[in-house]
């Protein structure tokens, strides 16, 4: 029998939270769910059990963070798993955002991470036992038409991770982040994805075509959301959980194609990438 975990899960109201929020519930675990508005509905579709705690929280507020988490520490005692998944998309090229689209993009998807992880840690660190899962994309993992200033913060979120990792190492607490390749969630809904109100012509032959293609696999896509969440349980659970989990085959064939052509360069620049040390550096 494993220990009643406590979770808080920010962006709770659909996709990929919501279904968590299920899973971890059907686990017999106790779950703090975060959402914008409306917590009822929340409440509602997750049927009001004794376990379950609905909170409102904009990421972006640091202060409402703070409050959140303190309401979860009152409510269950303590804080195992934190799932950072509150963010949305933005379709567009790099060039195309606007500079108010990407602070907008990132204050969301970075700095509202962080914000939420600074205010449950201290309760994790006390405890020297947590579990961070970061939801990244496979955007974090290779750069992919249209999705540049996305997956530009989803970079920034892999980074972090990485680095939380080794410093929480010595304190029992954990962190992974999840790369899903596409699921079929809202995440391609206009209530979960912008576009750039700013379109270049010159790149209708790149982003122009994923415009179409995503409007096309919208609500098609391979991944299915509640295998993610189950996962997710899982790793939850595991003695020594991933630092990196890809979800969706799509994502992992996205990824292997990226270490290749990263390995051929290597092999090609190898004498200049390894020729610009001082010559009195000893290899």
């Amino acid at each position: 029998m494993t220990e009643q975990k406590v979770w808080f899960i920010t962006g709770a109201s659909r996709g990929f939270g919501l279904e968590i929020a299920k899973e971890a519930l059907a686990s017999g675990d106790k779950v703090v769910a975060t959402v914008r508005k409306s917590p009822e509905l929340l409440t509602s579709r997750l049927g009001n059990p004794d376990n379950l705690s609905v909170i409102i929280l904009d990421v972006t507020n640091e202060q409402q963070a703070h409050e959140a988490a303190g309401q979860a520490i009152e409510r269950f005692g303590k804080i195992d798993v934190l799932v950072n998944n509150a963010g949305y998309g933005i379709l567009s090229a790099v060039e195309e955002a606007t500079d108010k689209e990407v602070k907008e993009n990132f204050e969301a998807n970075v700095f509202g991470l962080l914000n939420v992880t600074r205010a449950v840690l201290p309760y994790m660190r006390k405890k020297r036992s947590g579990h961070v899962i970061n939801i990244s994309s496979v955007g974090g993992l290779t750069g992919i038409v249209g999705w540049g200033i996305y997956g530009s913060t989803k970079f920034a979120v892999e980074g972090l991770t990485e680095a939380m990792a080794k410093e929480f190492a010595p304190l029992g607490i954990y962190a992974t982040t999840v790369e899903p390749g596409f699921f079929r969630t809202e995440f391609l809904d206009v209530t979960s994805l912008i576009r750039s109100s700013h379109v270049i012509d010159d790149y209708a032959e790149t982003v122009g075509e994923m415009r179409s293609f995503a409007t096309k696999v919208n609500k098609k896509q391979p991944g299915d959301p509640v295998k993610l969440a189950k996962a997710i349980v899982l790793i939850a659970n595991a003695e020594k959980p991933p630092v990196h989990l890809p979800m969706g085959k799509d994502s992992l064939d996205l990824f292997k194609e990226k270490m290749e052509l990263f390995n051929k360069d290597i092999e090609t620049w190898y004498d200049v990438i390894t020729g610009t040390d001082h010559d009195d550096v000893i290899s």
